[in-house]
């Protein structure tokens, strides 16, 4: 696994998620970041990457929430108010990663024992109030000339 990073400004938060979703090879996504990092939001921006008319917002309270993309569906967690494992298994977390949809993750860590080994890391950090850094881990077999991006184009 290699790491792609690159800081960008939130206006062109459209661009880099079209750029970051070619970068992925599997459906589950770990979101880390700091409460406030902007996670959602960027969920938001892939979502419209996918061609999807939904709107992310956060399952702080829901846990989960649906969304629709063309012959697919985004199912997005946050497992910041969850206190044990045993929560997650009571909502049938098994089924949704067993389900073969997009899973994207916030606060995976509390989920950790549970996620299947094949993941993808995106690590936002907020620079400042309109500029977010990012790292993403990718599978070494997508870099090649053609897609690796080797500096910041943003």
């Amino acid at each position: 696994m290699y790491k792609l990073e690159f800081t960008y400004k939130l206006e062109d938060i459209d661009n880099v998620a079209k750029h970051v979703l070619d970068q992925f090879d599997v459906k589950t996504i770990l979101f880390d970041g700091e409460m406030g990092a902007g996670k959602t939001t960027f969920i938001s921006a892939l979502l419209k990457a996918m061609r999807s008319n939904d709107t992310a917002t956060s399952p702080t309270f829901s846990i989960v929430n649906e969304y629709n993309v063309p012959n697919d569906k985004v199912f997005h967690f946050d497992f910041y108010r969850i206190e044990n494992i045993e929560e997650a298994y009571n909502f049938g977390i098994e089924d949704y990663l067993n389900s073969n949809h997009w899973l994207f993750i916030e606060w995976a860590d509390r989920v950790e024992e549970i996620l299947p080994e094949n993941t993808q890391t995106l690590i936002i950090e907020k620079v400042n109030n309109k500029e977010r850094s990012l790292k993403l881990t990718i599978n070494k077999k997508l870099l090649t000339e053609n897609n690796a991006m080797t500096e910041t184009k943003f």
